[in-house]
């Protein structure tokens, strides 16, 4: 692992595979670290002749954390969201989006094939928006349009995301990061639960930061719907998501398929809202054909 100044931040992130090959950009969810992408997972990618980089957005992981921009007023935001007002927030999506293509300056990287999970996924579409010509394709997968008109999480995934753990110990934190699998995890591609307690654990070991986690949360309430510009992207797109996500449920993948042109979608049986190392096996084969038919 490396870091890099980018857009005036140290971004922690990781290669594999050759650099001459063409490179696939792994971009993570809200709280989500490099290391949530399996390493297999990468390798998978690499194997075919591509040149994979994962990295710790902004905020989290072993990336710059801003600690000076304080903590979002959560109840704030939600309230001027309800009064149709621009909330205030410590930054936007499209920071974390420019942090990206400096990263790719600083890298060296011209064009990039996009993979976004989640949030990652939104960041991946700003991407496409507003710096077209760094793209070979795009990938979104269990993400969202932002249309404000798409179906909503089940209260079971609402609660859950607005809760927190017991306390700040790593048992406390571990049981939560159970807890919440539980709840938005794949059905159909379950995380072996001692393999997925160790990853957690390795998680807090190398990064816990709530602060951080709570700023992107405020980024990712702030975002402005994609919809009017999202038909404008001109990256061949594949479009993955969950028939199982009751945090982000199907019609959000539906959508964003329907808004890009070309886009190609695929609904995963099974597929709730998580990267357990079987659903990422799963991924990697509907992504490589994607991503070597646009080489």
């Amino acid at each position: 692992m490396a870091k890099l100044i980018s857009n005036s931040l140290a971004l922690e992130y990781e290669a594999f595979g050759n650099s001459s090959d063409p490179a696939v950009i792994l971009i993570a969810g809200l709280g989500f670290q490099l290391i949530d992408w399996p390493d297999a997972f990468c390798e998978a990618i690499a194997a075919e002749n591509f040149h994979v980089i994962r990295f710790d957005n902004r905020d989290i992981g072993l990336s710059q954390k801003l600690d000076e921009k304080g903590l979002p007023d959560m109840a704030g935001i939600m309230q001027q969201l309800q009064a149709g007002a621009a909330p205030t927030v410590p930054y936007h999506l499209s920071d974390m989006a420019a942090d990206l293509a400096g990263l790719m300056d600083g890298l060296r990287i011209e064009r990039a094939h996009m993979v976004g999970m989640s949030m990652g996924g939104m960041i991946a579409q700003l991407m496409a928006i507003f710096y077209p010509e760094k793209l070979r394709s795009l990938t979104s997968i269990m993400s969202s349009s932002g249309n404000r008109h798409l179906p909503p999480s089940t209260p079971a995934a609402t609660s859950v995301l607005m809760s927190a753990p017991a306390s700040q110990s790593v048992d406390d934190v571990v049981a939560f990061g159970l807890e919440v699998n539980d709840v938005i995890g794949s059905p159909g591609f379950r995380w072996d639960r001692e393999a997925l307690e160790d990853h957690i654990r390795a998680c807090v070991k190398r990064s816990y930061a709530p602060a951080g986690y709570l700023r992107q949360y405020a980024a990712l309430m702030a975002a402005n719907p994609r919809v009017s510009e999202l038909p404008g992207v001109t990256a061949p797109t594949l479009v993955i998501h969950g028939k199982d996500d009751p945090l982000v449920p199907y019609a959000a993948g539906e959508d964003t398929a329907r808004l890009i042109p070309g886009a190609k979608l695929e609904l995963v049986d099974g597929m709730g809202h998580d990267l357990s190392p079987a659903l990422c096996g799963h991924l990697a084969g509907l992504l490589i054909p994607h991503l070597a038919a646009n080489r």
